[in-house]
């Protein structure tokens, strides 16, 4: 199975040994990262309502990060400046 955001892709898999609970991925260069985290907290999850956060190693930037029910994460970063 497929999930697209954008250009973003991610391939989903079930099989053994593709992945486990608490995978990290990082999203570098997302573009319009203010109006995406705008539409996650317009759809008022009652369990997932990411923060927009300015990471301590880069203030030019900007993350949102969504964490799935088994712990999974997903961080979107786009410069800013």
């Amino acid at each position: 199975m497929q999930v697209s955001l954008g250009d973003v892709i991610f391939h989903l898999s079930e099989h053994h040994g593709d992945g486990s609970p608490g995978v990290r991925v990082t999203v570098d260069e997302f573009k319009g990262l203010r109006e995406y985290h705008k539409q996650l907290i317009d759809k008022k999850y009652k369990y997932n309502r990411p923060g927009l956060e300015i990471p301590f190693w880069d203030p030019d930037s900007i993350t949102v990060t969504v964490i799935d029910p088994v712990g999974n994460r997903i961080t979107f970063i786009e410069k800013e400046k």
